[in-house]
C-alpha cells in the first residue's frame, strides 16, 4: 500500500497546482512529472500483471495437493452493464476466484446478487467460489439455478456433475457428465466430462470403463496429466501392472515438473519398492 500511497500523495499535489494561479508558469514542470508519474504507473503494473500470472500458478499447484482436481476455472472475464454497482463486485468476484480467494469471490458476489437478484453471471461465479470451497450443496442450488435458465450451459453441467461425484450421487453425475459430452460445447468442458466420468467408473470398481474415459481424456488433452496418473491407477486395480507402470512413466515424462507428473514418479518408486499405489 506504501506505492499506492504515495502515487495519491504525487496525484494530489499536481491537482493543486493545476488549480493554482500561478499553474500556467508551471506548465513544463507539471508536463514533466504527469509522465514520470505515467512511465511509473506502467512499469509497477506491467510488473504486478507478471506477479499477478505467477500467483495463479502458484494457485494451480496449491490444487494438486487436495487430491481430485477441481474443475479449472475457466470462466471468462465478466462484461456487465453496471447495475447500481453491482459490476464491480462481479468483476471483483471473478478477479478474486482466478487469484484463489474463493471465499473473497464469494463476499464479492453475494453482495452483487444482493443488488441485482438472479444475475446469470454471478450466480455462475458463485457457484464457482463455493464450489472450490467445497461448499458443495450450496454451490449445487447456483449452478442449478443456472441450468434452469440455461440448460445448453456445458460449464455449469460438469460442475454439477462434478459435485454430484463428490457427494457420491454417481447416477446423477454420470448423467450430466454425459449430458455435457453430448452437447460438446465447449472444449475444456468436454474434456473434463471425459475425466470425471473416468472418476465415476473409478470409484465404482468398473476400471475398464474408467480406462476407457480416461484415455479418451488423455486424446482430447495430453496436458492434463492427472489423467496419467488415475489411468495407472484403473490398470493397476484391474491386475493390468505393466501397462500401470508405463502409464505413470508416461506420465512423468509428459511433464517431470507438473505436481501431478511428480505424483506418477513417487507412485512408480512405491510399487517398484512393493508398495501399494
Amino acid at each position: 500500500m506504501g506505492e499506492i500511497d504515495s502515487y495519491r500523495a504525487r496525484v494530489a499535489a499536481l491537482s493543486a497546482k493545476l488549480d493554482a494561479p500561478n499553474a500556467a508558469g508551471s506548465r513544463d514542470a507539471i508536463r514533466a512529472e504527469l509522465i514520470a508519474i505515467g512511465k511509473g504507473l506502467e512499469h509497477d503494473l506491467a510488473e504486478l500483471t507478471s506477479l499477478r500470472e505467477d500467483a495463479k500458478g502458484l494457485v494451480e499447484r496449491w490444487k494438486a495437493l487436495q487430491g481430485t482436481a477441481s474443475p479449472a476455472f475457466s470462466a471468462d472475464r465478466p462484461v456487465v452493464v453496471d447495475h447500481i454497482g453491482a459490476s464491480t463486485f462481479i468483476e471483483k468476484g471473478w478477479s478474486r476466484i482466478s487469484l484463489g480467494d474463493y471465499v473473497g469471490a464469494e463476499e464479492s458476489l453475494t453482495k452483487a446478487l444482493q443488488l441485482v437478484p438472479n444475475d446469470p453471471q454471478a450466480e455462475s461465479l458463485l457457484g464457482w467460489a463455493q464450489m472450490l470451497q467445497e461448499k458443495y450443496d450450496d454451490a449445487l442450488m447456483q449452478f442449478q439455478k443456472v441450468l434452469m435458465r440455461e440448460p445448453a450451459n456445458a460449464l455449469a453441467r460438469i460442475n454439477v456433475g462434478y459435485i454430484c461425484l463428490k457427494k457420491r450421487i454417481f447416477g446423477e453425475a454420470i448423467e450430466h457428465l454425459s449430458r455435457a459430452i453430448r452437447l460438446d460445447s465447449d472444449r475444456k468442458a468436454t474434456l473434463y466430462a471425459h475425466f470425471y466420468l473416468g472418476l465415476v467408473y473409478l470409484e465404482r470398481d468398473m476400471f475398464e470403463d474408467a480406462q476407457t474415459f480416461f484415455q479418451k481424456t488423455l486424446a482430447l488433452g495430453p496436458n492434463l496429466i492427472e489423467a496419467y496418473y488415475e489411468l495407472g491407477r484403473a490398470f493397476w486395480f484391474n491386475g493390468q501392472k505393466d501397462e500401470a507402470l508405463q502409464t505413470w512413466r508416461d506420465g512423468f515424462t509428459a511433464n517431470k515438473f507438473n505436481p501431478w507428473g511428480k505424483k506418477c514418479a513417487e507412485v512408480l518408486k512405491t510399487v517398484e519398492e512393493g508398495g501399494e499405489p
